[in-house]
């Protein structure tokens, strides 16, 4: 069974609205992290349709904090041992609820990896260097930028001329040095 573009736009649309309920500010991170994860992508020159994957998965990456409860939320960065499994559960959490919609299975494994790190060193997978997919690539990127400089965000403490260079320490461990440049290059 063929989905069309309008059934993708229409279930992005519902889950977006489940997150705004769950979390006005998690919201407000996902259309964040959108609009950089396509600035991102083209500025690498990437097929327009991929560039649209990329933005839907983008708005969607965090969708599995709807599993996570508002508590276990609301003390990041702060987390127990316990907690902090809990968090690391939406990458997969987000991936299942999708996985029975046709239409959003492109999106998945950009949404299941978006915390792996260049290095290996991140989760669920530990997959490492090119084996991350470069949708799951570009919005760890934009992800981490916007955590760090987005005023709808606990951790907003930092300039942007302090967020790029924090993403330039961590080039090549945490992030594809590739999109790192493409994204300092995207912001202008």
């Amino acid at each position: 069974m063929l989905t069309s573009k309008m059934d993708l736009s229409e279930n992005i649309l519902y889950l977006l609205q489940l997150l705004e309920i769950k979390n006005q500010k998690l919201y407000l991170h996902s259309e964040q992290v959108a609009n950089y994860s396509v600035s991102t992508a083209a500025k690498m020159r990437l097929p327009r349709d991929e560039i649209e994957r990329i933005r839907q998965a983008a708005l969607l990456h965090d969708i599995g904090h709807l599993t996570v409860p508002n508590a276990v939320l609301a003390k990041v960065p702060y987390l127990s041992t316990r907690e902090m499994t809990a968090y690391k559960s939406h990458c997969n959490a987000g991936s299942y609820m999708l996985e029975n919609s046709p239409s959003c299975k492109a999106l998945i494994p950009y949404i299941r990896h978006h915390h792996e790190r260049w290095d290996g060193m991140g989760y669920p997978k530990r997959l490492k260097g090119v084996n991350i997919p470069l949708g799951a690539r570009i919005i760890a990127v934009a992800n981490h930028y916007d955590r760090f400089i987005n005023p709808c965000t606990e951790n907003w403490s930092r300039t942007k001329t302090e967020a790029s260079r924090d993403l330039y320490s961590l080039s090549g461990m945490a992030f594809d040095p590739d999109v790192v440049k493409a994204f300092i290059n995207s912001l202008g």
